[in-house]
């Protein structure tokens, strides 16, 4: 199963290190070429000689090898690996991997990869729930790591809870899972657009929404995963994609999502436009800031209506092209799909209905109905959105094969 696959094992200094030797002998037993690096402190709790005659390669804590005069470069084993696991991973380095820190090894390694990053935290249940890990793990997870949960079960400290480094067996399933992803869109050309847009008013005010790209971004990510050549044009989001190929897009207003659009589409194979467009912009945009009229009350702003990106897109499309679209509704939500799907002629519609529980901007989860052009109906439970990604992507599948 994973006979070629280059794994780059990364250990830090936790007491579950004890048990990465049974994961690099299942990864070797099942034909994965195995590299380890750890971090100093790590060597307190397992030994490198050990990771070495299991690995059979050398284990690397430093760049540079004062004996030998040998440099390795961390930036070209970022590039061997199909896949960085670090496991265990503990609450300093997960903190330094989400604020960019590099101040060893493991840590250059991490910033140089091109691959994945699997991680696998351990630690006392306590540092775990801290509202300052909760939010590191977070933000490994929006840039696109991939997040082994630890289990519930007796610590080093003597308490019982959650923090324990999921066991090897498991990890080494969740790898094995990793390597087993379609690759249902390999090579194909995938437009994906996503988040706000912003319309001015003046140069520090706008029209904008809630929209956190969220759910443009997973489906993005999703894609890549399936082997896809994705373009993501993307507007304001404070979420890291960080995903490799992934070529992110920034655009702010709805004309500059519409012409970043309008000139990818033709070279595009699948188009997923799930970005919260904004249907209107001021007729006027002040040159400067708007001041209160202390004689007035109101103020006054002409809309005008911004450009149609789905119908123009479902325009353009030819037999070879597939164009989702989105419809967020908070009434008559099917029926008000069906007519979009159809009057912007596309191929696929995702329904998002407001009045549902856990679905709309700023959650990370999502409750979703596909609709095909011949009316086909699939409604879907809700789900964090990444796994609703995968939803999407398989409705897109099938109907294209």
């Amino acid at each position: 199963m994973l006979t070629g696959k280059k794994i780059l094992l990364g250990i830090t200094g936790s007491i579950a290190a004890y048990k990465i030797p049974l994961l690099v002998r299942l990864l070797k037993k099942d034909g994965a070429d195995v590299r380890v690096v750890m971090t100093p402190s790590a060597k307190d709790f397992v030994t490198p000689l050990t990771l070495s005659t299991l690995s059979g390669n050398p284990v690397l804590t430093h760049g540079f090898d004062e004996k030998t005069g040998k440099w390795d470069s961390h930036v070209e084993l970022g590039l061997w690996a199909d896949l960085f696991v670090i496991a265990p991973a503990s609450a300093n380095t997960m903190a330094k991997m989400a604020y960019g820190i590099a101040d060893n090894y493991l840590l250059t390694v991490c910033l140089s990869a091109k691959c994945p990053i699997m991680f696998a935290p351990a630690m006392d249940l306590d540092m775990y729930k801290h509202q300052a890990t909760q939010q590191n793990i977070k933000t490994l997870i929006e840039r696109g790591c991939i997040f082994v949960a630890p289990s519930s079960g007796e610590l080093a400290s003597g308490l019982c809870g959650e923090g324990r480094m999921e066991e090897p067996q498991k990890i080494y399933e969740r790898i094995k899972a990793f390597f087993q992803t379609k690759q249902n869109f390999k090579s194909k050309k995938v437009l994906i657009t996503a988040g706000p847009t912003y319309e001015a008013i003046d140069p520090v005010r706008f029209i904008g929404n809630h929209s956190s790209g969220l759910m443009g971004i997973e489906i993005a990510r999703a894609f890549a995963d399936q082997g896809a050549e994705v373009t993501l044009v993307l507007g304001p989001s404070s979420i890291s994609v960080n995903k490799n190929n992934v070529n992110v897009l920034p655009v702010t207003s709805a004309k500059e999502m519409y012409d970043a659009v309008m000139a990818l589409f033709p070279k595009t194979d699948i188009a997923v436009l799930s970005a919260a467009v904004a249907d209107f912009r001021p007729e006027m945009v002040a040159d400067q800031k708007i001041k209160k009229n202390p004689d007035n009350d109101t103020f006054t702003i002409k809309l005008v209506k911004t450009e149609d990106i789905l119908k123009s897109v479902g325009g353009l499309k030819t037999d070879n092209q597939t164009v989702v679209g989105f419809a967020l509704e908070t009434e008559n939500g099917l029926e008000n799909a069906k007519k979009k799907l159809h009057t912007k002629n596309i191929d696929l519609i995702v329904l998002n209905e407001m009045n549902e529980s856990g679905v709309g901007f700023k959650t990370k989860t999502n409750k979703v109905s596909i609709i095909t052009k011949d009316d086909q109906v699939s409604t879907y439970d809700l789900k964090p959105k990444n796994e609703v990604a995968l939803d999407i992507l398989n409705a897109i599948y099938q109907y294209t094969n």
